[in-house]
């Protein structure tokens, strides 16, 4: 019998992405900056020593990813990728891999944790006028479950970009996207569901405006909580999310 082979086959990458991957590497290591030219398909085919079809390819790699892009004469240069892309992308990723509430409720914990610490140290009075602003839309909105779910959604934007860390803010964006559905369907079928959510906020405000880090925290795990025990009431904790959402819609549809 033979024995078990010791390696793995090797990945062998297509040339235009091997092609795409040199140019990303040097705009995120950055040798090439945001506006830098890239250089023309032409210098691009002599450097790598490959065909133009492989460059165009490449090319399009990158500009679908917001690396490059061309500007008004068309030419080739470097950017910053578009954050509303890649969160699209990654929460596309948790809807594929059928994400379960339970696994965005025990993120959602760490990460609006952290969020209204942040908060709390540091919210300007910007911030807080913002974060003011949102609640009376929300208390406006109560009975509007579409309405109000969106206004959740924007209350929680709005505390990490208090909190002042951009890491934070990037870090919890792809899973909080998956929060509209799961709030709009609590609040559509369990009748304490708005009320409580907004009162949950006023505390969370409060919090942030007195500097209190531990009443921040303290509201935090209570309004998850009850986020959690609403969505219990509807679907069990292992569902995916996006299969619930989509029972949820088309029952909507039906009505």
């Amino acid at each position: 019998m033979a024995p078990a082979p010791a390696f793995k086959r090797i990945d062998v990458s297509p040339a235009y992405q091997r092609v795409a991957d040199a140019i990303e590497r040097e705009i995120l290591n950055g040798r090439i900056k945001p506006g830098d030219p890239i250089g023309t398909e032409f210098e691009l085919v002599r450097q790598f020593g490959v065909n133009r079809s492989t460059v165009r390819e490449g090319i399009r790699v990158l500009e679908e990813s917001g690396l490059i892009r061309r500007d008004s004469s068309r030419r080739l240069q470097a950017s910053l990728p578009r954050y509303s892309k890649l969160a699209t992308r990654l929460s596309r990723a948790l809807v594929l891999r059928e994400v379960t509430f339970r696994e965005l409720y025990e993120a959602s914990m760490m990460l609006e944790g952290a969020s209204i610490e942040g908060a709390v140290e540091r919210a300007s009075e910007e911030n807080i006028a913002e974060i003011e602003d949102n609640l009376a839309r929300s208390e406006q909105a109560v009975a509007n479950p579409a309405a109000l779910a969106e206004l959740d959604a924007e209350f929680h934007i709005l505390v990490a970009k208090a909190s002042q860390n951009r890491v934070l803010q990037l870090a919890r964006e792809p899973a909080a996207l998956l929060f509209f559905p799961t709030t709009e369907m609590i609040v559509s079928h369990v009748a304490e569901g708005g009320p409580r959510l907004v009162e949950a906020h006023r505390h969370l405000l409060d919090a942030i405006k007195r500097r209190d880090r531990e009443a921040g925290a303290l509201w935090t795990r209570r309004h998850l909580q009850d986020w959690r025990r609403g969505f219990e009431r509807i679907a069990s904790l292992d569902r995916s999310v996006e299969h619930t959402y989509m029972e949820h819609a088309q029952a909507i549809r039906r009505t």
